[in-house]
C-alpha cells in the first residue's frame, strides 16, 4: 500500500507525476475544484462580514468520496495543486474536505513537471499559503456580489438573462468605445513622393524629405505633380552618408499575457485556444514510453528564469551555435508592479528538446505553440543582434531625398528568433553624382484605429492592470459567449447588445466600470495576497457606496419601448423592437395577447437564392453567423455578410466550432 497521497487537479498532470514518482507514491486528481460559490443565488451573507457559502459542485460528490477513501491510512496528503491562487484555493477546499481522514498535509508547489522539480518540491514541503486563498476568496466574493446585483439591472432595462461582470464590463467598454471611436474618424489623405536614382548600372529609391527648405508632404495630389515637374530635371549628388551601427537585445521570455499575444499574431491562436494547448505541454505529453512535460507553468506575470535553466541554455547555444551566441550579460526586463516574482517565465523543460524533436508525439497545434516557446527562450538567452543602418542623403538645390539601407552584421538571437530583411544600397560616395530616372506619387490616407483582436486587447489589459494571467482568456470568452462581442475576421467587435450593455453600466456605473478602479481592486487583492490587508476590508470599503448605486439606478431605470415603424402582419398592431440575449427582434406590441415575433433582416440579399436576406442569428456555440430569412427552404449560412466584390461564402457551410472553454470562476448569474 502507498504511504503517501499526492492530489493534483488533472489527470493527465497525475499521469505525468505517477510516472516520475515511485510505487510509495498514490496520484489523484480532484479535476479541478470541488467545491465553489453555487449558481442560482448569491451565496455570499453580505449582513455577517460578506461570509461565502460553499457548496460541492454538482457530480463531485463521488469525486470527494473516492479522495477521502484514498487518503486513509496514509501518512502524509501532499497538495500539489496548481502554483497560483486558485490552485490555493482548490487545495485548500481539498484539505478542508479530508480533514477527517488523514492529520498531516504538506503543500508542495512545482513550475515545472520533471524528476528534479518534483524533487527539489518534496524536499521542501510547506503549508497552504492562506494569504493567497484568502484573496481567491476575495475575488470570488467581490465578483458574486457585483454581479448579482448588476445583472437584474440589466434585465429590468434590457432582458431578462443577461449579465454583467466587474472585470469583463471594462474589457466590453474598451471595445465598444474603440468601435465608438472607428465610426467617428475622419479619414485625412496626403501624397508624398518617392523616386528612383541610377548609379553605373544600379538603381535604388528614395523618399523625397524636403522641397523648398520644408517637409514634403502634400495636401492634394496636384501639388505633388507640380513638384515632381520642378524637381525632374535637377541634378542630384550624394551629399552626405551617415553610417550607424546598433545592438537590439534578443526579447525576454514568455509571459502569460506575451504568450497570447505572440500566438495569436504569429499563429492566429485565440487566446483561449493558446492555453489549452499550452496546458497540455505543461501538464505531459506522452513522449516515447514516458509522460514528459514540455513547458513550465503557463499562467505567470514573472520573467524570472531558474538557474539550472540558464546554464543548460548556456551550454546548449555554445555547442549549437559557437561561443559568440551565448548572451555575454544578463539582460534586465522590467517586470510589472506586483507581478509574483517567484515563479519562472514560460519556458521549455529542456531547451535541448526542439521542436523536431518531439514532433511526431505532438498534434499540429501543440508543435506550433512549443516551438514558438522554445524559439522564445532560446532567443532571450543569447546575445544580441548587431546591425547597421545607411542613410543617403540625396540633394539637389530644389530638394533632398532620403535614401536609407540596412544590413545585419552580426545576427545573434536572430539565429533561432528569425532573420530581418536586409535594404540594399549602392556604394555611394559624398559628392558622387546620382541620375533621377524616376518620380512618382504615393498617397496615404490616414486610417481608424484598429480593432482590438486577442493580441492587443490583452495588452492593454496587462498594461493597465485589469484581470492577471489566469483571468485574460476566460474575459476574452466570456464576452464571446454572452453575445456582447463577436469575431469578425480575427477582430472583436461590439454588438449591438453588447453596445446597449455598456453604455447602461457607463450611465449608472461609470465609477466602478472603469479602469482605473479596476486596476485598483487588483492591487487591492494582491495585498491581500502579501498579507498586507484582510480580504473582507475591501468589500466593507467597496459595497456601502455600491449599494447606493444601485438603489438609485433600480429607481430610475425603466425599459423603453422602440418603435420599428412596421406593423404587425396578424393584428395590425405597431411592432417593436426587443431585445433577447441573441441580439435585437421585431414583437407585437399586444404581447401576450398577440405573440407575433420575427427577425430583424439586413439589407443584404442572399447571395444563393437571391430572394431572402441575410439575417444574423447566434448557434448554441456561441457564434455569430449570418442566415438566410428563406430558411429552411435555403440553407445559405455564412461567418460574415458576404462582400459583393468577392463572394467566395459556400451555401450551407457548416460554422466551426467556438473555443470550447469555460470560466471557472464565473462572477454573475448563470
Amino acid at each position: 500500500m502507498s504511504k503517501y497521497l499526492v492530489i493534483v487537479e488533472s489527470p493527465t498532470k497525475a499521469k505525468t507525476i505517477h510516472a516520475i514518482l515511485g510505487s510509495d507514491y498514490e496520484i489523484t486528481s480532484s479535476m479541478g475544484h470541488v467545491v465553489d460559490l453555487p449558481p442560482k443565488r448569491i451565496s455570499v451573507d453580505v449582513e455577517n462580514n460578506f461570509l461565502p457559502h460553499y457548496k460541492v459542485l454538482p457530480g463531485k460528490e463521488k469525486i470527494i468520496k473516492q479522495l477521502k477513501k484514498s487518503a486513509k491510512g496514509k501518512e502524509i496528503i501532499y497538495i500539489a495543486t496548481d502554483p497560483d491562487r486558485e490552485g490555493e484555493a482548490i487545495g485548500w477546499h481539498i484539505q478542508e474536505k479530508l480533514s477527517k481522514e488523514a492529520e498531516k498535509f504538506c503543500r508542495i508547489t512545482f513550475h515545472e513537471i520533471t524528476e528534479e522539480a518534483l524533487k527539489e518540491a518534496f524536499l521542501h514541503p510547506s503549508t497552504l499559503d492562506l494569504n493567497k486563498v484568502n484573496s481567491q476568496i476575495a475575488r470570488r466574493v467581490l465578483d458574486r456580489v457585483v454581479g448579482y446585483n448588476l445583472s437584474p439591472l440589466l434585465w429590468k432595462k434590457i432582458v431578462r438573462g443577461l449579465s454583467a461582470g466587474r472585470v469583463q464590463s471594462v474589457a466590453l467598454k474598451f471595445i465598444v468605445d474603440r468601435e465608438k471611436g472607428i465610426n467617428a474618424f475622419i479619414p485625412k489623405t496626403t501624397y508624398t513622393i518617392e523616386a528612383v536614382f541610377k548609379i553605373n548600372s544600379e538603381t535604388f529609391t528614395a523618399k523625397l524629405e524636403k522641397y523648398k527648405g520644408k517637409k514634403a508632404i502634400f495636401e492634394t495630389k496636384e501639388e505633388a505633380l507640380k513638384c515632381i515637374e520642378e524637381i525632374k530635371n535637377e541634378q542630384f549628388s550624394v551629399r552626405e552618408i551617415i553610417k550607424k551601427q546598433s545592438k537590439r537585445n534578443p526579447p525576454p521570455p514568455f509571459t502569460t499575457s506575451l504568450l497570447q499575444q505572440d500566438a495569436f499574431n504569429k499563429l492566429r491562436f485565440s487566446s483561449q485556444r493558446t492555453m489549452i494547448v499550452a496546458q497540455k505541454l505543461y501538464e505531459g505529453i506522452q513522449v516515447k514510453d514516458a509522460m514528459v512535460g514540455l513547458i513550465t507553468y503557463m499562467r505567470t506575470d514573472s520573467f524570472a528564469i531558474s538557474d539550472r535553466a540558464k546554464e543548460e541554455a548556456k551550454e546548449f547555444i555554445i555547442k549549437e551555435f559557437g561561443n559568440d551566441y551565448a548572451a555575454k550579460k544578463e539582460y534586465k526586463h522590467k517586470a510589472k508592479k506586483l507581478a509574483q516574482l517567484a515563479h519562472e517565465a514560460i519556458r521549455p523543460t529542456s531547451i535541448l528538446r526542439k521542436a523536431q524533436d518531439v514532433a511526431s508525439y505532438l498534434s499540429e497545434e501543440e508543435i506550433r505553440l512549443y516551438d514558438l516557446i522554445w524559439r522564445r527562450f532560446s532567443a532571450s538567452q543569447m546575445s544580441e543582434a548587431v546591425s547597421e543602418s545607411t542613410k543617403a542623403i540625396i540633394a539637389s538645390g530644389l530638394c533632398e531625398f532620403i535614401a536609407e539601407g540596412k544590413r545585419i552584421v552580426f545576427d545573434g538571437f536572430l539565429r533561432v528568433f528569425g532573420t530581418e530583411e536586409e535594404i540594399k544600397l549602392p556604394p555611394l560616395a559624398p559628392k558622387q553624382a546620382v541620375m533621377l530616372e524616376k518620380c512618382e506619387t504615393s498617397e496615404h490616407t490616414t486610417k481608424p484605429p484598429a480593432r482590438f483582436n486577442d493580441a492587443s486587447l490583452v495588452k492593454i489589459l496587462e498594461e493597465k492592470g485589469i484581470g492577471r494571467p489566469s483571468t485574460y482568456a476566460p474575459i476574452i470568452y466570456t464576452l464571446l459567449k454572452r453575445n456582447y462581442i463577436k469575431r469578425e475576421r480575427n477582430s472583436l467587435m461590439p454588438t449591438d447588445l453588447g453596445i446597449k450593455v455598456s453604455e447602461l453600466l457607463g450611465k449608472y456605473f461609470s465609477e466602478i466600470i472603469n479602469e482605473d478602479f479596476t486596476a485598483l481592486m487588483e492591487e487591492e487583492l494582491d495585498e491581500v495576497e502579501e498579507g498586507k490587508i484582510e480580504w473582507q476590508k475591501i468589500l466593507r470599503d467597496f459595497y456601502p457606496s455600491f449599494k447606493e448605486k444601485i438603489d438609485k439606478a433600480n429607481s430610475v431605470i425603466t425599459k423603453e419601448v422602440e418603435l420599428s415603424g412596421k406593423n404587425c402582419p396578424k393584428c395590425n398592431s405597431p411592432l417593436v423592437i426587443k431585445w433577447s440575449r441573441r441580439g435585437r427582434f421585431l414583437s407585437c406590441s399586444k404581447f401576450p395577447e398577440c405573440r407575433y415575433a420575427e427577425s430583424i433582416t439586413t439589407e443584404v440579399s442572399c447571395p444563393l437564392c437571391k430572394e431572402g436576406k441575410l439575417i444574423e442569428r447566434r448557434n448554441k456555440r456561441g457564434q455569430n453567423f449570418y442566415g438566410c430569412s428563406k430558411f429552411p427552404a435555403c440553407r445559405y449560412t455564412s461567418r460574415r455578410l458576404p462582400d459583393t466584390s468577392e463572394d467566395t461564402k459556400e451555401a450551407g457551410q457548416k460554422e466551426n466550432a467556438a473555443d470550447s472553454d469555460s470560466d471557472s470562476s464565473s462572477d454573475t448569474i448563470e
